[in-house]
């Protein structure tokens, strides 16, 4: 199945609080397959990362759907990654006055999708 990443739309999500580690997980079962398994995959899998995922790849949809007039049914998940964001420092307290640093981590997740071409061309 080819890929026509000339016309390629994307979505991305900021400062989604959630490692970018647990995100990429995700991503990586969608990467390449086309929009209604990628939907399919993410309502089952047991992940929280997933909603925030499935979001993008709609959002990505849509945009293509009204920006570039594509139907979504011809949709392929071309990119999908997620980057590092700033982190949230907080701080537990411990024994003897001190204070350890936590570092709650985001990231910014980002989805292109691009209509696949037919192999009769």
């Amino acid at each position: 199945m080819a890929i026509d990443t000339d016309s390629e739309t994307k979505a991305i999500a900021k400062y989604i609080r959630m490692s970018p580690h647990k995100v990429r997980r995700v991503l990586d079962q969608i990467r390449g397959r086309e929009y209604q398994d990628a939907l399919t995959i993410l309502e089952f899998m047991p992940y929280r990362a997933c909603e925030p995922v499935r979001k993008v790849v709609m959002s990505a949809a849509a945009n293509a759907e009204h920006n570039q007039g594509l139907n979504r049914r011809d949709l392929v998940i071309s990119k999908a990654y997620a980057d590092g964001g700033p982190a949230l420092k907080r701080y537990r307290p411990r024994a003897q006055g001190r204070a350890y640093q936590i570092r709650k981590p985001t990231c910014h997740i980002t989805v292109a999708v691009a209509p696949k071409l037919d192999d009769e061309r």
